[in-house]
């Protein structure tokens, strides 16, 4: 069971901007210290008796060995939105917020017919899909 996902950052300050932009709207919450950033989506009611229910947590942190942190060539993490409206508005908001594109939001041949995805990377480089594959709206090839 995945319980956590860790991506090592050297500037906070730009990871809060490019992070904030758009885990909120995916329903993260937020708390900070003095190890980084933390984001934690609520807990379904079945957690409460069972902690293996708990959705994973998300952390943004300089790396523990005090190097520099880098991306991984071929690591991703992918978030699902809602529609495929959101994948538009927050791609475009990672990259008002400093993150770079790595393909714009659209039906990728090699996906299914209802993978709507865009691809971007924080500032420190590493990468992201939001993707929605959402059965209420239309798909590639309709």
């Amino acid at each position: 069971m995945l319980t956590y996902v860790s991506v090592g950052v050297d500037d906070m300050d730009k990871a809060r901007r490019f992070y904030m932009s758009f885990m909120p709207t995916l329903g993260y919450g937020m708390t900070e210290s003095h190890e980084g950033l933390s984001f934690v989506l609520p807990p379904p009611p079945e957690a409460a008796n069972d902690p293996s229910k708990l959705p994973p947590e998300f952390y943004v942190k300089p790396p523990f060995d005090g190097k520099p942190a880098s991306s991984g060539n071929g690591t991703m993490i992918a978030f699902e939105a809602r529609n495929q409206q959101q994948v538009r508005e927050l791609h475009a908001a990672g990259l008002a917020a400093g993150g770079s594109d790595e393909g714009g939001p659209g039906f990728r041949d090699a996906y299914g017919p209802r993978f709507y995805v865009a691809y971007f990377r924080d500032p420190q480089g590493n990468k992201f899909a939001i993707y929605s594959s959402n059965p209420a709206e239309p798909g590639r090839d309709d």
